[in-house]
């Protein structure tokens, strides 16, 4: 299902292989993307970031999930990580269709490279896509401000 309402009207697999409706995140902001430090800070205010290993992009994640589970653990992410997946052309997982169709990217829709990133209000709306460039540390205005909206 490619044309749902909001993030939690999808589910994913986890990556110990287990279905995982992303209702469970209702009434938390949300970044689709890997950022340790982020989650740090402000995971006691309602961020929520979820992690979606893709190998995509110059097979830059080959490894099993059980491989990623144990080099993840190595930096100490304690955010929810999700299955590989592909982001991109006609396998992409129902959820990043939907985030590419709400937030179309800059010139094109496709996801250009790893560490693309999707911020999601408390209401499970989109608000920003955010490029494989653009810092974690220059999305904390966003997030901030909608960590300060009511859920």
């Amino acid at each position: 299902m490619a044309d749902g309402n909001n993030l939690y009207d999808f589910t994913a697999v986890d990556i110990d292989g287990q279905e995982a409706p992303l209702s469970r995140y209702q009434g938390n902001v949300v970044l689709v993307v890997n950022l340790v430090q982020l989650d740090q800070r402000y995971r006691e205010q309602g961020l929520r970031i979820l992690g979606f290993p893709c190998n995509q992009f110059g097979s830059q994640e080959p490894g099993t999930n059980e491989e990623i589970k144990e080099f993840v653990a190595k930096f100490g992410v304690e955010f929810d990580m999700f299955d590989k997946i592909d982001v991109n052309g006609s396998g992409a997982h129902p959820l990043f269709v939907y985030l590419k169709k709400k937030l179309p990217g800059f010139l094109v829709n496709a996801i250009k490279w790893n560490f693309t990133k999707f911020l999601v209000d408390r209401h499970g709306n989109p608000v920003k896509r955010y490029g494989p460039k653009d810092e974690p540390f220059s999305i904390i205005p966003e997030i901030e401000r909608l960590l300060q909206e009511s859920a």
